[in-house]
Order: C-alpha cells, then structure tokens, then sequence
C-alpha cells in the first residue's frame, strides 16, 4: 500500500458535444450524475474534488463541491488529471469520469483493494476491447512525471498513456459498470434522463 493519501478526482470538465447537453447534469432518482458519482467517490476515499473547466466553475451543480479547475486546455481528460497532479503532487489520485451510470462501489472497492502499490497506473481493462479503461483508475502521486512527459510528447490520450506505461491491470468484477453514456442513443438506453 502506498503511503500517500488518497483523493477522488470526478471528471466532469467534458463539453458533451455528441450529447447535446452537460452529462453532469443528467438526472437519476432525482439527483444528478455528477452528485452521484461525487457521492460514490467520497465513501472510498479521503476527499474529493470535482474536475471543471474555467468556464464551468460557477455552475451552480459543480459549485457545490470542492472543485480543480483545468490549468490546461485543449488536451481533454488528460487537463484534469494533471491540474489534480499540480495541485496535490504528493497524493494517488482515484480517477471516475462522471459519465458512467452503472458504476458501483463495489467495482471502486475492488479497484482500490487491488490496486499495486509498485505500478504508476492501476486500471480494469475494457471488457469490449480489452484496452485499459483509464477514466476509473488509480494514478500514483509517482505517475505525474510520466503524465507530463507524454503530455508534453503530444500524447493527451489517457488511455494511450497507460497503453504504453507500466499499467497495473484487473478484470472487471461487473462488465457493464464501465460502460458510459456518450450519445443520445446511449442515454435511452440508460437510467437517466436528461435535465429539462
């Protein structure tokens, strides 16, 4: 085990432009995804901080949690994950896109008991491609330099960079639980509904 706290980053910083509207705020038993995942999130970890772009930092859903606003533009998820590295270099950071409607907390616990201690990255690997599934994973406080150099590469696919790093990886417990919501399409056929 590392002997670094352990924060929860909630990615929520994506323009939603294949949706039409913010995936934050799309609604389940009547509270938003974003409250959702914040809340799973929080019960496996120290403190948790809600990734924003400069533009959404006075929304009134985000605004209701301790937020990291991005440092980067123009380089997707990865802004996110390195503005939490910027701000808390010395903690592992677990990192939930706020997209995904079947996650559990048990896929979390099991990606936290399971998770190496000796490897930057731990992550499950899709259960459609077998690729490493880098927006519910764990990065070490250690990860940062190697984040940085594939940023600074023009490498701003996390999934490219666990690819090609030395990535601790686990079989998902419930394959459906990665699954996340991109698209209209995808959304009828999810639990939520969109925020009128």
């Amino acid at each position: 085990m590392s002997d670094n706290p352990i924060y929860g980053l909630v990615l929520s910083g994506g323009k939603s432009k294949r949706m039409g509207s913010d995936k934050a705020l799309l609604e389940r038993d009547g509270q938003t995804q974003l409250a959702y995942i914040v809340e799973l999130v929080g019960d496996h970890v120290e403190r948790v901080f809600v990734s924003t772009r400069d533009d959404q930092e006075n929304d009134a859903e985000r605004r209701r949690y301790d937020q990291i606003v991005d440092h980067y533009e123009g380089i997707g998820p990865l802004a996110g994950i390195l503005s939490a590295m910027d701000d808390y270099p010395d903690a592992d950071w677990l990192v939930v896109a706020c997209d995904l409607p079947n996650i559990s907390s048990e896929t979390l616990e099991h990606l936290l008991a399971n998770s190496s201690a000796d490897h930057p990255f731990s992550a499950y690997v899709s259960s459609h491609d077998g690729l490493p599934e880098p927006l519910c994973a764990v990065y070490r406080a250690c990860s940062k330099a190697i984040v940085r150099q594939f940023a600074d590469d023009g490498f701003h696919c996390p999934r490219k960079i666990l690819i090609r790093s030395d990535t601790h990886l686990l079989e998902q417990t419930d394959p459906a639980s990665l699954d996340n919501v991109n698209t209209p399409d995808d959304l009828q056929q999810s639990v939520l509904k969109a925020v009128s």
